[in-house]
This record gives structure tokens, C-alpha cells and sequence, in this order.
């Protein structure tokens, strides 16, 4: 049996809290490894922990962050007291789960810390947390207002712009993206930049007021903000874009096309966006969308030219669903010829 495997024997073992296996297979000569250690941290079990150390197991920085993780602190203190290396994860982990406790105890013995505790202390919602880190000279930086705008954090994010900390762009993107538009609300009456992403991120989702807000106050937008919106079927987010003069392009057709979006392909070629019928028909067929393939055919884009009869062939040899007399009815012969001879 490789190494390895019988190694786990030991982890499986301390994970589960099963002491008298771990003894019986240590002292049969089992093979154990810093794996042990970190389990029996992660699950709390320290009886476990101690006789794994006490017996000669090897141990490593994931012990203490398994501990701090997972909001056991006796763990933590008994492995820290022993020698256990520990590293910023000790400190980011803690914050990330709200163990307050934990990440004073790290932070007053020396444990190292960086932004990546502010930053899951705002993604993690725990504004007593961040507090803490902020006050005691962790640092910070974009990513502790993104995150928390991301995880709809208002109050973490008026905590950490109010006492300095830097944002950008992104954080309207996220607001954006998740529909928080208390969220987009602050950071843009407080100076936060923003840019045609959060339009684009915002029509994505389907988040229509959040659009309307960052249309209306003067935020940029382009074409990624329809093909956005067709991609994921939000007709009422494509029809308010293109009514108040956002771009379009090829791709907005593409995207209803590839993804199945009959309604949103009609609208869209109907009130005059570009499109490549050829490709709608080569997306349509190829992902099943026979309908969005005969709307392209019926609206002037041949499918015998340049191999798409083959393109037909494939849809339909494929499980693609269709409708014989509609197929039947086709104005080009070599088609309605090949139906037949499918019938």
C-alpha cells in the first residue's frame, strides 16, 4: 500500500476523534504525517492533537489555521505553547469565520497578519471583527470594501470608507452584480469611481433598477451591457438599455441566438441591432435551439450556403427537437429534399 494512503490512515482517524485507533495504529507502525495534526485541529480534537505531537508527529502552519478556522482556541493556544509554526492564514482564517477571540489571542502572541484578514472580516459581515483588525494596525486595501460590497455588506462598507480605507471600481461592479442598490448608492454619492462594467455586470444579473440608478447618474455604458442582457434572457433590461441609446452589437444576437433566447433574438433583429444570421444559425443548431435556427433562416439567412444544410443535419441527428411541416414548408429544395428523405 503506498505511503501516502497508509498515511491517512492516521488523519481519518483524528479527524473522526477515534484516539484508540490512532494509538493502535501508530504503535503497529502505522506511518502518520502533519495531515494528523491539522484534522484532529480542524475538528477540535485536542486529546488527539496532544498525542499525535506527544508521540512524535510532524505538525505545520495548516495546524494552527485549521484551529483558528474553526474556532477552536484551546487547540490553538495548546499548539502555539508547543512550538506549532503559524502564518497570516491563522489570522485571515479566524476573521473569516467571526472568532474574535482567536484572532486577539494570535494577534496579542505574535502572530503575523495582512489584508487578507480585513478583507474575509468584511466578506464574512463581522464589522466587530474588522473593528479589531483595523484598530490594531492590520492592513487593508480595495479588496475589504469589494468583498464586502460583493457579500451585501452596507455597514462594513461605510465602516471601512468612513476610517480611510481605499476602494475602486470594483466595488460598484459588485454592488452591481449582486443587485445591492443601497450598496451602489454610497459608494457613488461618496466618490467611488465607476465604469461601464457596472452597467454591464448590473444587465448581466438582470438587476434592472440598479441599472436604471447607474444609467441615470451618468455612469458610462457600452455594448457588453445588451449582449449581457441577451446572453441571460433579460428582455426588459435589453429593451430599456437599447430605448435609452445603449450600443449595440453582432454579439447581442449572438448571445440570444447561443443560448436559446428566441424573444430576445426577435427583439433585438427587429429593432434593427446587427447580427450574423449564418452564425445564429450555427449557434442555434449546435446547442439544440432549433426554433432560433428557422427564425434566423426565415429572416433571410440561407442555411445551404457554406455547409449549413450540414449544420441542419447535425441538429437534427443530434436529438435536436423540430417541427416536420415548418421544415416541409422551407423554401429551398435541397432542404425540404433532405427532411424527406429523414422522414
Amino acid at each position: 500500500m503506498p505511503m501516502k494512503m497508509v498515511a491517512t490512515v492516521g488523519a481519518y482517524a483524528a479527524e473522526n476523534g477515534h484516539l484508540e485507533i490512532l494509538k493502535y495504529a501508530h504503535e503497529n507502525g502505522c506511518p502518520w504525517d502533519a495531515e494528523t495534526c491539522s484534522k484532529a485541529a480542524e475538528k477540535g480534537n485536542l486529546e488527539i492533537l496532544k498525542y499525535a505531537h506527544e508521540h512524535g508527529c510532524g505538525w505545520n502552519a495548516m495546524t494552527c489555521s485549521e484551529a483558528a478556522e474553526n474556532g477552536h482556541l484551546e487547540v490553538l493556544i495548546y499548539s502555539h505553547e508547543h512550538g506549532c509554526s503559524w502564518t497570516a492564514r491563522t489570522c485571515s482564517g479566524a476573521a473569516k469565520k467571526g472568532h474574535l477571540e482567536i484572532l486577539r489571542y494570535a494577534h496579542e502572541n505574535g502572530c503575523p497578519w495582512d489584508m487578507n484578514t480585513c478583507t474575509e472580516a468584511a466578506a464574512g459581515g463581522d464589522l466587530e471583527v474588522l473593528t479589531y483588525a483595523h484598530e490594531n494596525g492590520c492592513p487593508w486595501d480595495e479588496w475589504t470594501c469589494t468583498r464586502a460590497a460583493w457579500e451585501g455588506h452596507l455597514e462594513i462598507v461605510k465602516y471601512a470608507h468612513d476610517h480611510g480605507c481605499q476602494w475602486d471600481g470594483q466595488t460598484c461592479v459588485a454592488a452591481a452584480a449582486i443587485g445591492h442598490l443601497e450598496i451602489l448608492k454610497y459608494a457613488h454619492e461618496h466618490g467611488c469611481p465607476w465604469g461601464a462594467q457596472t452597467c454591464s455586470e448590473a444587465a448581466r444579473m438582470g438587476h434592472l433598477e440598479t441599472l436604471k440608478y447607474a444609467h441615470e447618474h451618468g455612469c458610462q455604458w457600452n455594448a457588453e451591457t445588451c449582449s449581457g442582457a441577451a446572453e441571460n434572457g433579460h428582455l426588459e433590461v435589453l429593451i430599456y438599455s437599447h430605448d435609452h441609446g445603449c450600443p449595440w452589437t453582432a454579439r447581442t444576437c449572438d448571445a440570444a441566438a447561443r443560448r436559446g433566447r428566441l424573444k430576445i433574438l426577435k427583439y433585438a433583429h427587429e429593432n434593427g441591432c446587427p447580427w450574423n444570421g449564418r452564425k445564429c444559425i450555427i449557434d442555434g443548431a449546435k446547442r439544440g435551439h432549433l426554433e432560433v435556427l428557422k427564425y434566423a433562416h426565415e429572416n433571410g439567412c440561407p442555411w445551404d450556403e457554406n455547409g449549413h444544410l450540414e449544420t441542419l443535419k447535425y441538429a437534427i441527428e443530434n436529438g435536436c427537437s423540430w417541427n416536420e411541416d415548418g421544415l416541409l414548408d422551407a423554401d429551398d429544395v435541397e432542404v425540404v429534399a433532405w427532411v424527406r428523405d429523414f422522414l
